[in-house]
């Protein structure tokens, strides 16, 4: 059967405190709104609508950029779920389920969806989501008799039987799309916000006689985000899952409350991580590769047995050879390293190409930028870069050539030669004695 979703990402979040929507606040490195989204890819849905009201054309960018064959509707006036729900109405004549999701509560899993949709082709009418609270509180509660869903019911409304129940409601709703806009016809807003509320349609769905089921999904599933403190709370969710699923899959982390990974960040088997390495978004890590302390990686892909760190940084576009080898304080920006190179310590590589176990002295700069454009600067196999040498690009290093140390390279260097560039060095016999002796002799009379 067709699957539609509804994302609901209208809320202004006023108790985040933020110009940034609500939404648009990340996680692990993406924004509530692209975690929902990505479960929502994961299912296939055939169609999605985004409702937008606060910072409207923000959120709309985001969603569309992810997937550009999403619709977006915009609320103007927040006037509850139910009427959230009722702007997606180009899914009125849809052909099949509906599942509605909100983008502030991120971690709704793609299994999850798929089980409601198993309930809905079990027969019943509408499946709700819900979770065994540790602390039910103010949550709605899920009111089941024979595993049919005989009511929510808001937690100030609850007798004390009632309030007992630890079953509790995510908002969560799967039913077909017309039954659902019909549903949400009948809703009155009755109530003292004077709101729609997409629960209400359980009342409305047992008062005709349809069936309503609620199923059970993990507490943490359902975490719904609305201020600063529970982004950081939603935060370490997410990295502690993540941590329990790397070293499942065969990582080792010596320190793994340290250790911070991105949504997407893919890891192969036998990795070592050390303390306090962080993993921006995008980055592939091979087999056999050790990642030393305090190392940063954003938009980069490690080969199999390459060693990294400690203190590097791989920014977006550093692809990294298998056995190559980035020591401490060493940047690389938009660059291939061969397998087998060695980049040892205190060295900047953007926009450039380095070949086979080619060597980079400590502090050789690539001076990639001139202010308006940026230069490749290519490096063959086996060349040795001494240290302190400045490539001025775009040069071209041939295989097996030698730069001495301290040289300012702005000319292409030919295989197996060897390039100096710098001045001559003069030695004056007895005059740094006798500069030093002046010197100590103004600093004694002040």
């Amino acid at each position: 059967m067709p699957i539609a979703t509804i994302i609901l990402a209208a809320g202004q979040g006023s108790r985040m405190n933020s110009d940034l929507p609500k939404v648009l606040h990340k996680i692990a490195g993406v924004p509530m709104l692209g975690h929902v989204m990505a479960s929502v890819a994961q299912i296939e849905a055939d169609k999605t609508v985004v409702v937008v009201g606060h910072g409207a054309q923000q959120v709309a960018a985001l969603a569309t950029d992810i997937d550009e064959t999403v619709s977006v509707t915009q609320q103007d006036v927040q006037n509850g779920t139910g009427h959230a729900v009722l702007q997606a109405s180009e899914l009125a004549d849809f052909d099949g389920d509906i599942i509605v999701l909100y983008g502030d509560t991120p971690f709704i899993q793609p299994d999850t969806l798929t089980d409601m949709l198993t309930a809905r082709a079990a027969g019943n009418d509408v499946v709700v989501l819900g979770f065994e609270a540790t602390n039910p509180g103010g949550y709605g509660r899920l009111i089941v008799t024979d595993n049919k869903l005989q009511a929510i019911v808001e937690a100030k409304d609850c007798t004390e039987a009632q309030l007992a129940v630890s079953f509790c409601n995510s908002g969560v709703v799967c039913a077909p799309a017309a039954l659902l806009f019909s549903l949400l016809g009948d809703v009155e807003a009755n109530n003292k916000n004077g709101e729609i509320y997409l629960t209400d349609i359980i009342a409305i769905a047992n008062a005709r006689g349809l069936t309503c089921a609620a199923i059970h999904c993990a507490e943490v599933e359902t975490m719904g985000v609305n201020s600063r403190q529970d982004l950081a709370v939603a935060e370490a969710a997410f990295q502690r899952q993540a941590r329990a699923a790397a070293m499942e899959n065969g990582v080792t982390m010596t320190a793994p409350e340290t250790v911070f990974f991105a949504q997407d960040t893919v890891l192969g088997r036998d990795i070592t991580i050390e303390p306090n390495v962080f993993f921006g978004p995008d980055v592939t890590v091979e087999n056999n590769v050790t990642l030393k302390a305090f190392s940063h990686l954003e938009g980069c892909h490690i080969s199999e047995a390459a060693q990294i760190g400690p203190f590097a940084r791989l920014r977006p576009g550093a692809e990294i050879g298998g056995d190559a080898r980035i020591g401490n304080f060493v940047e690389i920006k938009a660059a291939q390293i061969d397998q087998g190179a060695k980049i040892g310590h205190l060295a900047y590589v953007g926009d450039a190409h380095i070949g086979e176990d080619t060597n980079i002295g400590a502090g050789v700069i690539f001076c990639n930028y001139d202010g308006v454009f940026k230069h490749k600067s290519t490096i063959g196999k086996n060349a040795f870069i001494g240290s302190n040498t400045a490539l001025v690009s775009p040069v071209v290093i041939g295989d097996n050539a030698l730069i001495g140390s301290g040289s300012v390279i702005t000319k292409d260097v030919p295989a197996d030669a060897l390039a100096v560039s710098r001045a001559r060095q003069e030695n004056k016999p007895g005059m740094g004695h006798r500069m030093m002796q002046r010197l100590r002799n103004l600093k004694a009379k002040k």
